[in-house]
């Protein structure tokens, strides 16, 4: 069974590793617990939405960075491709005439 709170704490734990910051770093910037955000990174504890904005904004990245990694890393275990980052051309054209109202 996949659990998603696995691929969350392994996601945190590869930007936090990535931008070369400690737990205790990363728990402090947060404020939250060393203790409950090793859990969280291990897949033992669930992360509220509020503990993965003060991590996110702690790492110096966008929840929906994060939420976009876990969500390849699911597609990738369930077997499915995962997306491209880009936009098809046709779409873009489909919809910039709306977008240049705003």
């Amino acid at each position: 069974m996949i659990l998603v709170r696995h691929e969350i704490g392994e996601v945190l734990r590869d930007l936090r590793q990535q931008k070369g910051r400690t737990l205790r770093q990363v728990a402090s910037r947060a404020s939250i617990a060393l203790g409950y955000l090793s859990e969280v990174e291990r897949g033992q504890k669930e992360a509220s939405s509020e503990i993965l904005a003060a991590v996110a904004d702690a790492l110096d990245v966008s929840i929906a960075m994060i939420m976009r990694e876990v969500a390849d890393r699911l597609l990738v275990l369930e077997g499915l491709q995962v997306f491209p980052d880009v936009v098809p051309d046709e779409l873009v054209a489909s919809v910039e005439p709306e977008l240049s109202l705003r």
